[in-house]
């Protein structure tokens, strides 16, 4: 090669490198428009023209089961904090995927369909509004004001439905004739906001959800005898609990010891709930996200409680309805005690103290979050009980304590909530067992997979896939926060990733605003990481392109920046691990040039929980 040929290239190389390292990152035009009116900034905090919506919510929902029929009504009172006025809203009929002929992205048994959630009466500022058109098979319907809404203003909405509970259970639905569990079962104003407008995504029964911070009085009406858990605080204990079972339960709020608020002998006996026909239970919850509830006439309960803010010496309620027989989730309090603890404990992660005064774990099958709840399934091994546990309750901090679009961005929860799954099963169980189980369940199954959905950039809308969702929500954001932990350092990760939640606590926050926080709070311009982790169709696949010496070449093949270890063992016979942070990649993501101490005789490079696609070119040995 002619030397001045020789050098174009090599100047040619280094323009891509620094044009790779200050590329700014793709950004949609709905939010370059969100940008560009100061509601965001590239700083990664809220912009000066920051705004949200919200709700206040009167809620009172009927039960009494083994009837399926669920009935409601609510008041919904809708302030317009945006800059806009709206002539319409759209409502949320999220039960509507119960509907034969919705939009699903799976096959729907005889026993899931319903006739979905029916509108009876629906009145806006008073006046009686036409029901929504055939009330058809659609999850969103748009309904007009009466008279525009102007910004600063509020409207309030009367509504009446029903809808019969599907036989098949879920994420909702009937656990078994007598326990059933309602989520997503009153009609909800769809998001507005600063960047798409109205959220006009539907729902499909693989996808999940997007809900503005609003205040909620909820009153659940149940036959006697009949336990209902819900989100939020419990209004009224001595109105529907018998005196002692009142006291236990109270006694629970400062126990470390699990204290058993109704076992099956009570049950029997009918000792537990106030006799009257129908008890109503009042919960209350303030800035949160949704509500759900859990109602039986079988299901035991437990409950203690754990220290979340040591400072405060704030304490959570974590309780437990279940069937006696149950075995996995009698551990189902202490193994809740301490994953509220964990989490909350500053030397943990996320280390940011359980923001809300209670958890309850329910038996059903969805394996699924909410707030100040989870629906899992039992499980024959106990830590792998444990294990789905920890994943939902992992879920208050995003999306519920972050109010994500997980519609559109599913990978800014569900990465964070398989993030802290590892963590804290490192700690229950040590790392060898963690990262075993991290890998089997959320990496391999996409590395080894070679078709061509499994690679599409992270970015990519969830609401857009179907084939490659599971992978993009789950296992390769996670390892892209696991990447930037190694990157920055554990206090820097820590330090930024408070300084994100911070900014966007409570609020809606999208991925350019995780981007340009990180960024911001670290002190360094991670755009060269980020476009490599979210916006591009790389994987995992290194490579020992040479040894000469004490210069060990490594390709890059599959693209990802991705940390590693250098298992080498020099020729003079002693042997060393040397950890390489993603840093390597910063100036050429296709190659690195390492300097070993000394000659080699063997060299193996070991990605951990990075695994390779291709791990038969990961070694050399001198010949």
């Amino acid at each position: 090669m002619s030397k001045p040929l020789f050098t174009l290239l090599l100047l040619a190389g280094l323009a891509e490198t620094a044009a790779a390292q200050t590329q700014p990152l793709y950004m949609p035009r709905d939010i370059q428009r969100a940008f560009q009116k100061g509601t965001r900034s590239m700083d990664g905090r809220p912009g000066p023209n920051y705004w949200q919506n919200r709700a206040r919510y009167d809620i009172t929902v009927t039960a009494a089961p083994p009837a399926r029929d669920i009935r409601g009504r609510e008041t919904i009172t809708y302030f317009n904090n945006s800059p806009d006025t709206l002539k319409q809203v759209v409502l949320r009929l999220i039960l509507n995927i119960h509907r034969p002929g919705a939009a699903r992205d799976g096959d729907a048994s005889p026993d899931y369909l319903t006739t979905g959630l029916v509108v009876d009466t629906l009145q806006v500022a008073g006046q009686t509004r036409p029901l929504p058109p055939g009330q058809g098979t659609s999850t969103i319907q748009g309904v007009r004001l009466p008279k525009a809404l102007a910004p600063h203003d509020s409207v309030k909405f009367s509504i009446a439905w029903h809808y019969p509970i599907s036989v098949e259970s879920g994420r909702e639905g009937m656990i078994d004739p007598t326990t059933y569990y309602l989520a997503y079962f009153y009609p909800r104003v769809a998001v507005y906001d600063d960047y798409a407008g109205w959220d006009r995504i539907p729902f499909v029964d693989s996808k999940e959800f997007y809900n503005d911070f609003n205040d909620y009085t909820l009153r659940v009406k149940a036959p006697a005898n009949y336990i209902v858990w819900a989100t939020g605080t419990l209004q009224n204990p001595d109105q529907v609990l018998q005196k002692a079972a009142a006291k236990r339960l109270k006694q629970s709020m400062t126990s470390d010891k699990v204290i058993h608020v109704a076992t099956a002998a009570d049950l029997a006996s009918k000792s537990i709930t106030a006799q009257q026909a129908m008890n109503t239970w009042v919960w209350t919850a303030r800035d949160i996200s949704d509500v759900a509830v859990g109602l039986s006439d079988h299901y035991v309960w437990d409950a203690a409680s754990v220290v979340v803010d040591a400072k405060a010496k704030r304490r959570a309620s974590m309780q437990a309805a279940y069937a006696d027989s149950t075995v996995d989730f009698r551990e189902s309090v202490k193994n809740g005690q301490f994953a509220l603890g964990w989490f909350s404990n500053p030397n943990n992660w996320p280390g940011i103290a359980y923001p809300f005064p209670k958890m309850t774990a329910f038996q059903g099958f969805a394996d699924m979050e909410y707030p100040m709840m989870v629906n899992d399934s039992p499980q024959k091994d106990p830590k792998f009980a444990q294990f789905v546990q920890d994943h939902e309750i992992a879920h208050t901090y995003f999306p519920f304590y972050m109010g994500i679009n997980e519609s559109r961005y599913a990978y800014m929860d569900e990465g964070w909530a398989t993030t802290f799954e590892r963590l804290i099963n490192t700690a229950e169980n040590g790392a060898e067992t963690a990262d075993k189980l991290y890998k089997l369940f959320r990496v391999s199954r996409w590395i080894y997979d070679r078709s061509t959905a499994q690679d599409l950039p992270i970015i990519t809308p969830s609401n857009e896939l179907r084939a490659g969702y599971g992978n993009n929500a789950y296992g390769k954001p996670s390892l892209s926060y696991f990447a930037l932990k190694d990157l920055l350092g554990d206090a820097l990760f820590k330090k930024s990733l408070h300084e994100y939640m911070a900014r966007w606590h409570g609020k809606h926050p999208i991925p350019w605003d995780y981007f340009n926080s990180m960024s911001s709070a670290s002190g360094q311009d991670l755009s060269w990481f980020f476009n490599n982790w979210f916006f591009t169709n790389n994987y995992i696949d290194l490579a020992v392109a040479s040894v000469h010496g004490t210069t060990l070449t490594v390709q890059n093949i599959g693209g990802f920046a991705v940390p590693f270890d250098v298992v080498v063992e020099y020729a003079d016979g002693t042997k060393a691990t040397l950890h390489q942070s993603p840093a390597v990649w910063q100036a050429n993501q296709k190659q690195t040039t390492i300097t070993l101490p000394k000659a080699a005789k063997s060299v193996r490079l070991d990605g951990g929980i990075f695994m390779d696609a291709t791990e038969k070119d990961n070694a050399w040995t001198q010949r």
